[in-house]
């Protein structure tokens, strides 16, 4: 099933994430249809078919139990068998949507959500199962997150060990400089594993504090200290049955080592304010672009713990050494941004071409993402020239000077815009509430900028 045809109803009572998803959506898919009564759940679904259900686990005030989404989802399984239903729930109801997988439910996502992981676990539910009889479990469709572009050797040989250590259990260790697409790689890895079905769950470690290290990653109860008003479940049972991915694995102190070698090495967790350990069934990714064996050398990084990490070991090659992927990446990030601004896809003059393959990208990958993005949006003809492309000198830190003054134009302002708010959702990793409270928004106002810059 293509996304682009699929009709798909979102069943949820608050209105904001209506809005939201309605918002993210509407150029994605053929038709979405939001409801926020779920009484009215099965009248739609006699009404028309749907492709997929977006269906929320709890509707009255106050009630975290989910009993109402398992009710609503056995009701779906009855009338619309091949319907695909994807459970959105908070961080406290996770261990109840792992339990309503088991009752027939495709995938579960936590709310805030991510845009891009959101539409890339409908495009996963949507497409058509594909098991074999012949063991080895069901065989799951490249998806955006395996789209490991590149023909270079270097690419390959990082394609020919994902093909064959994804299918194992053993606990993969990725390296490489920033921008190198270890996450990428990281959910080329879940997907086409064992686990594909299951939770990919992914944290960036080296932002959390050690106060916060253990209540993110192994959760906390009610009470626990002064802000827990509610129990959470952590990142480690949220991932149970699935992956767990651990970024920025080289930058956390040794006290952390020492309480994540405790909780691989036991395969339990104890939630911070509880003595009950829970069990966990996790395979875990990790990527660092640290100098992990020279920490370890040093004494910074427990050696028994990288024992732990690096089953087996993946480095991701930096763009300066994939030369002849540059033109096949550049033309692929320009179809892409020129698809999302509604513009025509730009040709490459032979000098613009010539100056990306020069240029060292000590960004890598992300560094030619973004670049594209704005030569994409502010070039002036249908041929990009090596003038859409200004990069900073990576000495100096200095961007070189404009090659000819530009003229008084509304867009640079908008892109000014468009970046802030990008940046400030990244910083709270999607929690559009605590961007629009930075950003001195409303929620409903930042809808709309999201709307106007298709974000």
């Amino acid at each position: 099933m293509i996304l682009k045809h699929a009709r798909i109803l979102v069943v949820d009572d608050e209105p904001d994430v209506l809005f939201a998803l309605r918002l993210l959506l509407k150029t994605e898919v053929r038709e979405v249809v939001t409801e926020r009564n779920p009484e009215l759940l099965l009248s739609l679904l006699r009404q028309q078919p749907f492709d997929a259900v977006l269906l929320d686990m709890n509707y009255r005030s106050g009630q975290a139990t989910g009993n109402e989404g398992f009710y609503w989802l056995g009701r779906i399984r009855e009338q619309a068998p091949s319907t695909a239903v994807i459970l959105l729930t908070a961080y406290g109801d996770v261990r109840t949507a792992v339990r309503a997988l088991k009752g027939g439910a495709t995938d579960f996502l936590l709310k805030p959500w991510h845009n891009e992981q959101l539409l890339q676990t409908l495009a996963a539910a949507l497409q058509p199962k594909t098991g074999s009889k012949s063991g080895g479990g069901p065989k799951k469709p490249a998806g955006p997150a395996t789209a490991l572009l590149g023909e270079s050797a270097a690419m390959q040989e990082v394609r020919a060990i994902i093909e064959k250590v994804a299918p194992t259990e053993a606990n993969v260790l990725l390296l490489g400089e920033n921008g190198t697409g270890k996450e990428l790689v990281a959910k080329a890895l879940h997907e086409q594993s064992r686990r594909a079905a299951r939770p990919f769950v992914a944290a960036d470690v080296a932002a959390l504090s050690e106060g916060l290290f253990e209540s993110e990653l192994f959760g906390h109860t009610k009470g626990a200290f002064t802000d827990a008003q509610a129990s959470r479940v952590g990142r480690f049972e949220a991932a149970t049955g699935g992956t767990l991915f651990l970024d920025e694995i080289g930058n956390i102190g040794l006290a952390q080592q020492a309480k994540l070698l405790t909780a691989l090495q036991n395969r339990q967790v104890v939630p911070v304010g509880s003595n009950t350990p829970v069990p966990v069934d996790i395979r875990l990714l990790s990527a660092t672009n640290a100098p992990l064996h020279a920490l370890v050398a040093r004494g910074a990084f427990r050696q028994d713990l990288m024992y732990r990490l690096n089953t087996v070991e993946i480095t991701l090659p930096p763009l300066r050494e994939r030369d002849d992927d540059v033109q096949l990446l550049a033309r692929h990030f320009a179809q892409v941004y020129a698809t999302r601004n509604r513009q025509p896809v730009p040709e490459f003059s032979a000098a613009a071409l010539r100056k990306l393959r020069e240029h060292p990208w000590p960004g890598n990958v992300r560094e030619l993402q973004h670049a594209m993005e704005r030569a994409v949006i502010l070039g002036t003809s249908p041929v990009l020239l090596p003038a859409d492309f200004s990069f900073r000198n990576p000495e100096s830190g200095a961007a070189p000077a404009p090659v000819a003054p530009m003229a008084v134009n509304p867009l640079p302002l908008l892109e000014v815009e468009k970046n802030t708010i990008q940046q400030a959702i990244a910083r709270h990793q999607g929690n559009l509430t605590k961007a629009a409270r930075e950003l001195g928004l409303t929620r409903t106002a930042l809808y709309r900028r999201l709307d106007k810059h298709d974000i």
